[in-house]
């Protein structure tokens, strides 16, 4: 009598899932976090801040999706059309899972590091991760830092950034000054989210 909609919800509650399958939402493949700089960067400790702050905007996306990485990369190149010598590279590690943002960095500086060249002028950084799975699903023997403690630092981070605007509250390796962030001089503005951006109207 209830035809075939009456006969799915019999089903789902008989504990058989009658989703089509283009609704189940699949588990993203990666999350990257790249950026062009402000300005060129020769010097190691503004580099090593950007690529703070990419790992801890990663970690973000991580843990809005529920989700952790077992996989890091981190790239880097030189600009190809300034003059400069060209120079692009990449370094990739397995990791233990984690959306912990203080995990994701220590890894991610230190990958950088291994190879940042002295006297190159840089371009553009960012930080990969990969190999993506449900937040918890895999236990941790060997782990170095508790989870639910970590769990517990990082849900504290996300609800000041949401309460009072992102960024609020951020690791201290992500820098103060930010010099090295995108120029934002063609900004679109931002109608849909600040007020103060809205178009106005005047009569002529």
């Amino acid at each position: 009598m209830l035809t075939v909609v009456g006969g799915r919800v019999q089903a789902e509650l008989r504990g058989q899932s009658c989703l089509p399958l283009p609704d189940i939402a699949a588990i993203r493949k990666s999350i990257a976090s790249t950026r062009t700089f402000g300005r060129l960067l020769l010097k190691w400790e503004e580099i090593r801040e950007a690529i703070a702050h990419y790992a801890t905007r990663a970690a973000e996306k991580l843990r809005e999706e529920g989700l952790e990485a077992a996989h890091l990369s981190v790239p880097m190149q030189t600009n190809p059309h300034d003059g400069d010598p060209w120079y692009a590279k990449h370094a990739a590690v397995t990791i233990v899972p984690t959306s912990d943002a203080k995990d994701l960095i220590r890894h991610a500086t230190e990958l950088g590091r291994t190879i940042w060249i002295p006297r190159y002028r840089y371009f553009k950084a960012g930080v990969i991760l990969s190999d993506l799975r449900p937040a918890g699903s895999q236990g941790r023997m060997f782990a170095s830092r508790n989870p639910s403690q970590s769990a517990a630092v990082m849900a504290a981070l996300d609800a000041v950034n949401a309460r009072f605007g992102s960024g609020t509250l951020r690791p201290g390796s992500t820098g103060l000054k930010r010099t090295w962030s995108p120029r934002q001089s063609l900004l679109s503005a931002r109608y849909t989210t600040r007020l103060e951006e809205i178009v106005r109207a005047t009569s002529w």
